[in-house]
């Protein structure tokens, strides 16, 4: 028998307060910051409540007009240096694809304490939706917080015969497959997500393109270790990023790193089960890529297929350089250490002379343990461009089981290492004449 509405939205404010309590124990994010996104602005924000604007937030309700018609609002607005857009706690709103579009005359700043869900699965969507639920697009100086939660409602599009993991023995079958990125921030600059949790997007959870000056810190992002591509955080042409103290669990990347990106700074991240921290894959289809400047520290990976990977394909160019990965505990990763030229998603590449130069790498205090299947280290080089000035130093890998070591790989790698365990014997030096 059906509950009658009022019971069924009482109900559901229960399990909401029970969540963030459950939430809050275990996870503990820090604070939501203060709604002001410039904190030496003494003068209030104008406040844009979304319920204001007619949004019911009963979970069912579709509520996207109302959404829009407040961020038009609060964009627009010019009484006040910032204007603060309200998706207020104790409700649950249903927004359908939408996109959230600037520039606009004021700094906006959209604080979630409720619950975002989306239409659930691909017969609830448009059939015109853009491969991503929501989009934020051409926003200067946007903040994105608060202690809410943002449902993308993922397992229908994972369960899409079209999925890797549906197929027999591991093959796909025909059918529409696109999926849609949850949250996506296109070509703006001065961006920050702040203490919010993402759960179960139907693909990447957080992407960013063609964006400056971004900051992700102290958010969660969960999904189940079988839930396909659903990478948690992925940035592609985008430069000056800080990605800190989050708590990262999902079927792919934790952190992807695509072409065009360089000056970016991961720390203090947790990440597991996953596919662990990735730089790539690089060079699909013969294309141009370079990624520079990219930092890795103070973070954990575990029970995850990978730690520390760059991933290119056969027949790509440009390059990857100036890495550093520094200060990191692995515990039970199957790869913790990974280059790999030869990535492909079938059976049938072919290897090419060109290739994604890789160069200036440093492993440095990364310490742990690894599943035995895999090797600890594989440097997996392509074999007419090798990989140059690789440099292991306080490494300390060991199998998570006591069992004995397994050997490091290489192939044409160039490089050093110190106080390295196990031996990376393998390693090629002097290093080649460039």
């Amino acid at each position: 028998m059906a509950l009658p509405n009022s019971l069924f939205y009482a109900f559901f404010l229960i399990l909401f307060s029970s969540i963030r309590m459950a939430h809050n124990m275990y996870i503990s994010p820090s604070p939501a910051p203060n709604p002001a996104y410039d904190d030496n602005d003494n003068i209030a924000p104008t406040v844009f409540d979304v319920t204001s604007f007619g949004a019911i937030g009963d979970c069912a309700t579709d509520d996207t007009s109302a959404f829009k018609m407040a961020w038009d609002a609060a964009c627009m607005s010019t009484g006040s240096k910032s204007a603060l857009l309200l998706v207020p706690d104790t409700f649950c709103f249903l927004v359908k694809p939408t996109s959230f579009n600037g520039p606009c005359r004021t700094q906006l700043v959209l604080q979630i304490d409720g619950f975002i869900v989306s239409p659930d699965g691909p017969k609830s969507w448009p059939l015109n939706y853009q491969r991503q639920w929501m989009m934020f697009y051409r926003v200067n100086g946007l903040s994105i917080q608060g202690s809410g939660f943002i449902n993308g409602r993922g397992q229908k599009w994972w369960n899409l015969p079209c999925k890797p993991h549906k197929g027999p023995n591991g093959t796909t079958q025909t059918g529409p497959c696109d999926s849609p990125v949850a949250f996506r921030i296109f070509q703006s600059s001065k961006v920050r997500i702040k203490g919010l949790n993402f759960m179960n997007s139907a693909q990447f959870h957080v992407r960013f393109d063609n964006c400056s000056d971004v900051v992700v810190d102290s958010v969660t992002i969960k999904a189940p270790a079988s839930s396909p591509n659903t990478d948690g955080i992925h940035i592609e042409n985008t430069h000056n990023v800080q990605i800190h103290n989050s708590v990262i669990s999902n079927g792919d990347d934790c952190i992807s790193i695509g072409a065009g990106c360089f000056n970016v700074d991961i720390k203090n991240v947790t990440c597991g089960p996953s596919h662990g921290i990735s730089i790539g894959s690089l060079g699909v289809h013969n294309s141009e890529a370079y990624v520079s400047n990219i930092t890795v520290t103070n973070s954990t990976l575990w029970n995850s297929d990978n730690g520390v990977r760059i991933k290119t394909w056969q027949g790509g160019s440009g390059s990857v350089s100036r890495i550093v990965f520094s200060n990191i505990l692995m515990v039970n990763v199957r790869n913790p250490i990974m280059i790999d030229q030869y990535y492909c998603q079938t059976k049938n590449c072919a290897n090419q002379t060109s290739a994604v130069i890789i160069s200036d790498v440093l492993y440095e205090n990364i310490k742990g343990t690894y599943d035995l299947r895999s090797p600890p280290i594989h440097f997996g080089c392509s074999d007419s461009v090798p990989c140059t000035n690789l440099r292991l130093m306080d490494v300390d890998l060991f199998p998570s089981k006591g069992q004995l070591f397994e050997n490091p790989f290489c192939w044409n790698a160039y490089g050093s290492m110190q106080i390295t365990i196990p031996p990376v014997h393998c390693l090629l030096e002097p290093l080649p004449d460039c």
